[in-house]
């Protein structure tokens, strides 16, 4: 038995946890290779404590309970600098003690601003101007000899990169990255001990225009100032115990580099005959900054995850060098050349897809997404950007006349979040689409979670984390992202609660700072799936006052009658049935998506209340929740379930929200249903239903009907784009059309993580593995299908890893669950058995499903393994163009036998051929057919 994984608040595993902002940092801890069933019954944490410049003592403490997940710090708090190394050690239930963990490295921030000193903010006077080359400010530093420690604290308004004595501090990007910058600005706290020198130190810091300074948004407007400039305070310890600081401030100098010119969109350029950085010194300005602003990094920065190497080197109809990586991806080229004259240029373009063989650049609108350098000469040089990034699978090449695939490959970026959720099947579609999903999320998650990564956007919509934040809590620990983005909505949110619909808000006027719901949803439904995920209850008592306000805001739009409607609405976004031009004409009621919305964020707060202990505010918002609930049911919802608007989103949203009673739910799942069916199976939801669509059918026992939904491939579903070759999810379904060209609508991306939030229902549905961090627990309820060998899902939870899987093996099906230390499961075989099980791995064997029945009538032919068959013969019958037609022609005849079909869909030969149609149907049921 071993502790693992030992960490501190959200930080990551096996690297020390440099600059935290709080003195009492929680402890994380998981236990490996224990016996089945024992538990932790008390835990000794041991503790190393260096403050800065001081002599090191240690300490230990017992802790007689069995928690591991943020754990309260056990010690005194930090103080600013300090240094703690930590292990601990678990007592377990049978007696046994564990070996001490490997040590883990916490050290506290700078915690009040009196500890930034004399640092300044400074930025270059006379260079670095708008659209001049990015500047660099530098210091000359004296230090004796034996450096003990040395910690670089800095920030900036604009991306940093620093070198010390030339050598790259770090392997983080973009940093101080996004934030609410008027209200928190970031720093980050690095360790340089190995790069200083006794003697003369040189520090630069080269300065990008990134998100401060870039034009932002498809109005390409520069939204927080024109100035660079960065903050930086580089302490040391001597081995004499002596400490020394170097500041920003007005004895800095600015230089020119040879990054002639960078930003977001456009990309970057360089003129490589020039030094990195130019000899010429020019001054430095000291700036405002309110130091209260400045706050410690929460999440993960952004890194380079991983190197993709080019698949193919070709050249396109057109002459075009152009280059393929395989993989829609987030980050940068980096390209090897060599033998080019002085002064040549090479340009690289980048894109998703191709169009006509050609790159396709239409959907970046006005990004450009090009790097472009001017070479020294024939030696052998790597071209690489340092402020910029590009959202691309495929990269155009000019000023090579050749290109080995060896010699350019990308590198990814994105937050360095820790993979957690894994999910395999025997399908290979659908296990392409969960790595879709990943590959779309790693993408996107680029310190903030953006829609897209590649066009004239880049931002943080409220709606796409929205309904995807479940998801990306099961596949990447994203809870200090998230919970640092969460903080900058609170801090955008208007005096009325009103939450923006990007965050950070650079949406400025217009509609951009109007409650919509769904996306201002955002400010309740993201804590709560944090919380979820993790059970920490500090995201609920942070973010409560912002969850309260946008709950206000939005019942004080719907008044006395408790409806919220009349207001804009962005609805079921980009139902796939609304035009391309006019991607919020859904199906369903805006304003009936605006109330249930509105009942679910008062329900989320008023559960939040309870989770934090404040019950008045508890009984305030679940009181509002009901009464919205009611009046929702008395304007849009019959006695009987019928739902206003008859459409999947409206079902959807009523069966998933609990707006029904036990009557009505059955109604409108059996509805929801003959929905999908008289669809024939194709996605008719947008960004509201689409994630709740297949959890509504299994809650309501149409899974067969889920996995239908799930499985088609035609056009719109989710795996129409694996079958056109998408690795990553699409903004639209029909993003590129059947016959290879781009959708003509203006808003077409090919990397946008919201429609893979299906991902959820893949790990808890079709593996069946949930994992409830609050109550501790872990539960495995498979819904196999015949259409299916196998299915597995495992998560890398606090506690350890917990996995679940069923397969067939013959007659039987053999469903097999993990369940780390810390946490107790149940089974759930299907036929409804209930098994509770502890820590450990438990197999289970049960007679396998049978499979269906022959179809007695339309509505179980729809549903069955023939209807794919006999819709795509049908269309050789029928002057038809798509199963859809076909399907929904059938809307009145669901309950007619099966071998009346002909006669039906045809109304007894008038439209069509019975006999011929109903042959079709016989032969889609013979038992060669299958």
């Amino acid at each position: 038995m071993i502790c693992t994984a030992l960490t501190f608040e959200q930080r990551s595993p096996g690297e020390p946890a440099l600059g935290v902002g709080t003195p009492t940092p929680r402890l994380t801890w998981a236990v490996a290779d224990a016996p089945d069933d024992v538990r932790q019954a008390s835990a000794t944490v041991e503790v190393t404590r260096s403050p800065w410049g001081g002599e090191a003592s240690t300490e230990t403490a017992t802790l007689d309970s069995d928690a591991q997940v943020l754990v309260d710090w056990p010690f005194a708090p930090l103080a600013s600098r300090e240094r703690a190394e930590v292990r601990v050690r678990v007592h377990a239930t049978d007696g046994a003690d564990s070996e001490w963990s490997e040590p883990a490295v916490v050290e506290a921030g700078l915690l009040a601003t009196s500890d930034w000193g004399d640092a300044r903010l400074i930025s270059p006077a006379g260079v670095g101007g708008l659209d001049e080359p990015a500047p660099a400010l530098v210091a000359t530093w004296e230090l004796p000899a034996g450096v003990r420690a040395a910690r670089l604290h800095l920030t900036a308004h604009g991306w940093y990169e620093v070198l010390i004595n030339g050598r790259r501090v770090g392997e983080d990007w973009f940093g101080p990255g996004w934030t609410a910058y008027e209200d928190r600005l970031r720093y980050y706290t690095h360790d340089v001990t190995d790069l200083l020198t006794a003697g003369e130190n040189t520090v630069q810091i080269l300065l990008g225009n990134g998100w401060w300074r870039s034009p932002l948004t498809w109005n390409m407007e520069r939204m927080y100032g024109d100035r660079l400039a960065a903050l930086a305070r580089l302490e040391v310890v001597t081995g004499d115990g002596a400490t020394h600081a170097l500041v920003t401030d007005g004895t800095w100098a600015a230089r020119t580099t040879h990054i002639t010119a960078n930003d977001l969109y456009g990309g970057e350029t360089q003129d490589l005959r020039r030094p990195l950085i130019a000899d010429a010194d020019h001054p430095v300005e000291v700036v405002d900054l309110d130091l209260d602003t400045l706050v410690a990094a929460r999440g993960p920065a952004v890194r380079v995850t991983e190197v993709v190497d080019a698949q193919r080197v070709w050249r396109s109809p057109a002459g075009k060098l152009l280059v393929d990586f395989g993989q829609n991806l987030v980050g940068v080229t980096r390209l090897t050349v060599r033998g080019l004259a002085s002064g040549d240029a090479v340009t690289i373009r980048h894109a998703e897809v191709l169009e006509h063989d050609e790159l396709g650049t239409r959907p970046l609108r006005n990004a450009r997404a090009t790097a472009s350098y001017t070479v020294a000469g024939p030696q052998e040089t790597v071209l690489a950007p340092h402020f910029t990034f590009f959202g691309f699978r495929y990269a155009e090449v000019t000023g090579v006349d050749e290109l080995a695939a060896e010699d350019i490959s990308a590198l990814v970026l994105h937050s360095a979040m820790t993979r957690t959720g894994w999910f395999t099947s025997s399908h290979d579609l659908l296990n392409q689409l969960h790595e879709n999903v990943v590959w779309g999320m790693r993408g996107n998650f680029l310190d903030v979670p953006t829609d897209c990564p590649q066009r004239d956007e880049r931002l943080g919509w409220t709606g796409d984390i929205q309904v995807f934040s479940p998801t990306a809590l099961i596949l990447h620990d994203a809870a200090g992202f998230l919970g640092s983005w969460l903080e900058d909505l609170a801090a955008e949110q208007d005096d009325s609660g009103a939450v923006p619909i990007v965050v950070p808000h650079v949406l400025r006027g217009g509609l951009g700072g109007r409650p919509a719901a769904a996306w201002g949803d955002a400010a309740s439904v993201v804590p709560w799936n944090v919380y979820a995920a993790t059970g920490d209850a500090e995201v609920l008592r942070r973010q409560l006052p912002s969850m309260k306000a946008w709950v206000d805001c939005v019942a004080a739009a719907a008044g006395e009658d408790h409806l919220w409607t009349g207001d804009f609405q962005f609805g079921d976004w980009l139902d796939p049935d609304a035009p391309p031009e006019k991607p919020g004409d859904s199906k369903v009621d805006k304003d009936l998506v605006a109330t249930a919305c509105l009942v679910r964020s008062a329900r989320l707060t008023a559960d939040a209340c309870a989770a934090v202990g404040d019950e008045e505010g508890r009984a305030h918002y679940a009181g509002l929740a009901d009464a919205v609930r009611t009046a929702l049911r008395n304007r849009w919802i019959t006695a009987d379930g019928l739902v206003h608007s008859d459409s999947p989103t409206g079902y959807a949203m009523a069966i998933c929200w609990d707006l029904l009673d036990d009557a009505q739910r059955v109604f409108a799942g059996a509805r929801l249903a003959d929905l999908a069916r008289l669809n024939s199976f194709r996605v008719s939801t947008g960004f509201v239903g689409t994630p709740l669509i297949c959890q509504a059918l299994h809650d309501t026992g149409h899974t067969d009907v889920a996995y239908r939904l799930l499985l088609e491939e035609g056009c719109p579903s989710w795996l129409y784009p694996v079958t056109m070759g998408a690795t990553t999810i699409w903004e639209r379904w029909d993003s590129m059309l059947p016959d290879g060209t781009i959708n003509p609508g203006e808003m077409t991306s090919f990397n946008h993580y919201a429609l893979g939030a299906v991902a959820e229902f893949l790990h808890q549905v079709v593996a069946g593995l949930t994992v409830d961090a609050v109550a501790r627990h872990v539960e495995l309820a498979p819904a196999p299908t015949h259409l299916l060998e196998h299915a597995s899902s495992r998560r890398l939870t606090p506690w350890g890893e917990a996995s679940g899987s069923w397969r067939r093996e013959g007659g039987e099906l053999i469903v097999e669950a993990t369940i780390p230390v810390g946490l107790r499961g149940t089974v759930v075989t299907p036929g409804g058995e209930r098994h509770e099980v502890g820590p450990g791995t438990h197999r289970f064997e049960v007679a396998a499903p049978p499979a269906p029945d022959a179809p007695a009538t339309v509505r179980d032919y729809v549903s069955s393994d023939a209807w794919p068959r006999a819709s795509a013969a049908l269309l050789e019958v029928l002057p038809l163009d798509d199963a859809r037609q076909i399907a929904q022609g059938l809307g009145a005849f669901l309950d007619v036998p099966v071998d009346q079909l002909g006669m039906a869909l045809t109304m007894g030969g008038m439209f069509g051929p019975a006999a011929e149609v109903q042959a079709v149907v016989d032969a889609s049921l013979a038992p060669s057919a299958s």
